[in-house]
């Protein structure tokens, strides 16, 4: 994906770029998924890493892969949906603010979010819990394939939240959903500006196409 591209796609909603995911017949929506501290916006690749339930003859921890993350990088965590105990915390939050993370999503619940808006950090997550995940979750794996609410996330998939919610964008198809969108977004602004202009809203709906713009191709035949 070229960098202006990229660049662009910043300014994308994540309802135009789960449009655009539509068009394409591809999953991506993180139902359930909602900001809970700091700003409401978050544009990165996905940096994943997947708990799963403790082992009581070895114990595990809740992972230092903080110091593996690459600035602009999004923390993607997989911690099963799970709503009684937490991933992320306000030691966290702290830290990947001060190392230019671009943000956290969580499969789970997070705590401590009043640091997280004292750091300006975005922090995304199902749920707001204040118990540790401290001998209840261990770290599985970083780097591999997660799951965050239904959806699957590779390492390098684009994530894109904001108010309205999370969606996820594959890496090998991001140039493509990525200008769809853009398209979307003209066609969309115009129909505004013709409304605005007098013009009846069903009509420029009609006009500008504005029914079949997330349709995949072959339903538009």
């Amino acid at each position: 994906m070229k960098q202006d591209q990229f660049a662009q796609a910043r300014g994308l909603s994540s309802a135009e770029v789960s449009d655009a995911l539509d068009y394409f017949g591809l999953p991506g929506s993180a139902v359930g998924v909602r900001p809970v501290a700091g700003p409401r916006k978050l544009f990165g690749p996905a940096f994943t890493v997947r708990f799963g339930p403790v082992d009581t003859s070895q114990p595990g921890t809740v992972g230092d892969y903080l110091d593996e993350m690459p600035a602009g990088s999004v923390a993607v965590l997989d911690n099963a949906g799970r709503p009684d105990c937490t991933v992320w915390g306000g030691i966290m939050s702290q830290l990947a603010a001060h190392r230019a993370i671009a943000g956290t999503v969580v499969n789970g619940v997070c705590r401590d979010t009043q640091e997280a808006d004292a750091a300006g950090y975005p922090l995304f997550a199902l749920g707001r819990f204040m118990r540790t995940g401290k001998d209840r979750v261990q770290v599985d794996a970083v780097g591999g394939a997660v799951s965050v609410a239904g959806v699957r996330v590779s390492p390098g998939d684009i994530v894109v939240a904001d108010q309205d919610g999370v969606v996820f964008v594959p890496a090998g198809r991001a140039a493509e959903v990525f200008e769809r969108a853009l398209i979307m977004q003209a066609v969309e602004a115009r129909i505004v500006a013709a409304a605005l202009d007098g013009m009846p809203l069903a009509q420029a709906r009609r006009e500008f196409g504005y029914h079949t713009l997330q349709r995949k191709p072959a339903q538009n035949a």
